[in-house]
């Protein structure tokens, strides 16, 4: 008898494990399974058959094998004489399923289900990382991704910049936006650990956020598994490092909102499995290619790189849509511009290509009547008395075709698109640029609107070279405009230079007003060039402002001091303040410590940094909400009071 059926009869003799149609209740017994249930246990042991098979000999005692009894249950087919138990599965499984189940391609690495903070703040600094487990380390990953406390906040706007600050909540904006009337409605720029500034910010901008336009670091190499912000750390650490901000961004978008990353081809193919991963291959919209130095750059060895690549994704591709823009100047040439509204359209509907297909003969179901009243105003497919019946006839008298069927000329119609214009005594019928036309993917625009002038545009708002490879404004003001509308807010936690902010100051000085960023840097430099820029920005334009704050750092302070310390002398008085004011992990013998303080002396800086670092408690890096009031973290009144306004926590 097949093994499959000897279990069956078997478990048939508990009536809780039968349907009442004399089935298996498949579920009910891997349920009991799972929890190694005493009765489940007992009747397979009774049956020396099943007892053989799903048990093993520990020395005296025989061992229920819970996780070979689950899979050999949910396997139909299963033969007790065939080769291998995973018929038709043979592979790896993701969350108890097959790859061939989810029909989806996964990516594995070393710390997949771990969490990695990346908590450099300056782009020479190296540390080594804690790879935070979930399954294993879930209480220190609950508190390190609990909402912080906000300092140092200021406001920036064309009057200058002022230290007292108070969240507006613009009810008539937020009902515009289809938002919570108590949304905040100020652009903010944060400083700090983006993975942690993401969950802070999470409660108050969850659901809302349109686009989420990312630069993260390229990864463009690197030899060792320890975290370098500036572009080199092995591909599992990237993936975990981006793997964990992903997850959470996706939260913010709104079902109708889009993600777009920017790459080039070092982790293109990388990043590409984990985005379809995340937000689902059937969301993915396309990878835009935009060309940032038509030249290439010609120190490289093969290939001279011109473009980066932008992966667009949809949160919900079903509902998303793009914005009806034209995005390359040159494709106004294409049009006339026929009345001071700017609307432009075709020169006329007919196809008048010298093809074949431009005469009524080769396409005779795009020769149709067009009906047209005396005034011009009303257009129609139907026949009306004494409207106008209008051919794509040209001027010569040749019959050729309009540029449609007729049932997408009434698309076009219904939309909008079709005007009638009479011209040296001839009706003609024009279409009006379609902005709702398919976006090509790949990018590249005249010399007044290069992609390639990001660098260019920083050193005139600056006055000098601050920044290396700052992001093309126009490229990301271009993706600003096609996935968002006014009012709509857009979230950049790699923000580097600030170039977002830039451009949607720029596109709301245009009349494209009201757009709202959320900036997120933690790299030192980064911020201080950002908040110089913005800040010029703001001034040229007369326009605009923004808030400034900060995620409040403890143990992260004196790990920003300890590395830039550049002397024992100075790592000595670190380590009386550590021992006065920071949380040390729990089993730091403090009198033990001064002991060696001799050998610590004569040891190499380096390892004196690497000591006191493994003293300091890393599950206390920032200041947690919940500590606010916490005597030990001394937190101020204004930090409270910023705090609770920004939370809304109500005393």
């Amino acid at each position: 008898m097949k093994l499959l059926e000897v279990l069956k009869q078997q478990l048939k003799k508990e009536p809780n494990y039968v349907t009442d149609d004399g089935e298996l209740k498949k579920w009910v017994v891997l349920n009991k399974a799972q929890n190694f249930d005493e009765e489940l246990i007992s009747l397979l042991l009774d049956n020396d058959e099943l007892k053989l098979k799903f048990f093993v000999k520990v020395k005296d005692s025989l061992v229920f094998n819970q996780n070979l009894f689950s899979q050999f249950l949910e396997q139909k087919n299963y033969l007790n004489d065939s080769y291998t138990h995973y018929k038709n599965k043979v592979g790896l499984t993701i969350d108890g399923k097959y790859l061939k189940q989810r029909n989806e391609v996964a990516l594995v690495w070393p710390f997949k289900d771990c969490f990695l903070e990346g908590g450099q703040s300056r782009e020479d600094q190296e540390r080594e990382e804690i790879f935070f487990n979930e399954v294993l380390a879930q209480d220190e990953i609950t508190q390190l991704l609990e909402p912080k406390v906000l300092t140092n906040f200021k406001c920036f706007d064309k009057n200058g910049e002022k230290s007292e600050i108070s969240f507006n909540r613009d009810a008539e904006l937020n009902k515009k936006r289809g938002l919570p009337k108590n949304t905040i409605t100020d652009n903010l720029i944060i400083k700090g650990n983006n993975l942690l500034t993401l969950h802070s910010l999470k409660e108050e901008f969850a659901g809302k956020v349109k686009l989420i336009y990312i630069d993260p670091p390229y990864n463009t190499g690197g030899t060792e598994e320890t975290f370098t912000y500036n572009n080199s750390f092995k591909h599992s650490t990237w993936l975990t490092f981006m793997k964990n901000r992903l997850n959470v961004a996706k939260e913010f978008l709104k079902e109708t909102g889009f993600i777009a990353l920017t790459i080039d081809h070092y982790e293109l193919f990388y990043i590409g499995a984990l985005l379809d991963e995340i937000f689902s291959r059937e969301n993915r919209i396309g990878i835009v290619t935009i060309v940032h130095k038509p030249e290439g750059r010609n120190q490289e060895k093969f290939f001279g790189t011109s473009n980066e690549f932008m992966l667009v994704y949809a949160k919900n591709k079903e509902i998303a849509e793009f914005e009806n823009v034209i995005l390359d100047e040159k494709q106004r040439e294409k049009f006339d511009q026929k009345d001071d509204k700017g609307s432009f359209r075709y020169k006329n509907f007919i196809r008048l290509t010298d093809g074949k297909y431009a005469l009524r003969e080769a396409k005779p179901e795009f020769y149709y009547p067009i009906y047209v009243s005396s005034d011009l105003k009303d257009i129609s497919l139907t026949k009306k008395k004494n409207y106008h019946e209008i051919y794509p006839i040209t001027e010569k008298g040749v019959e050729r075709t309009w540029k449609t069927k007729s049932n997408t000329f009434k698309k076009y119609l219904d939309e909008g698109n079709i005007e009638a214009i009479k011209e040296d005594g001839i009706i003609q019928i024009y279409e009006k640029l379609r902005e709702s036309q398919v976006i090509k993917t790949h990018w590249i625009k005249s010399e007044y609107h290069a992609y390639h002038h990001g660098t260019k545009v920083l050193e005139e708002t600056l006055g000098r070279k601050a920044f290396s490879f700052p992001k093309s404004i126009h490229a990301v003001a271009d993706s600003i405009k096609l996935m968002t509308e006014p009012n709509d807010i857009i979230l950049d936690f790699f923000s580097g230079s600030a170039t977002t902010g830039h451009a949607i100051f720029n596109l709301n000085n245009e009349e494209m007003a009201n757009r709202q960023f959320i900036l997120a840097e933690q790299l030192e430099d980064h911020m201080a060039i950002s908040l110089e820029r913005l800040r010029n920005v703001i001034t040229n334009n007369n326009k605009g402002s923004f808030i400034y704050l900060e995620i409040k750092k403890y143990n992260q302070s004196f790990i920003d001091q300890i590395e830039a310390a550049k002397d024992t002398e100075t790592l000595l008085e670190i380590w009386e303040s550590m021992k006065a004011k920071s949380f040390l992990n729990y089993n730091v013998d403090i009198q033990e410590q001064e002991k060696h303080l001799e050998e610590f002396k004569a040891d190499t800086i380096k390892n004196q940094k690497k000591l006191l670092l493994k003293l300091l408690d890393l599950n206390q890096l920032y200041v947690n909400r919940s500590s606010l009031n916490d005597k030990d973290f001394a937190c101020t009144d204004e930090e409270k009071a910023v705090t609770k306004d920004f939370y809304q926590i109500k005393d």
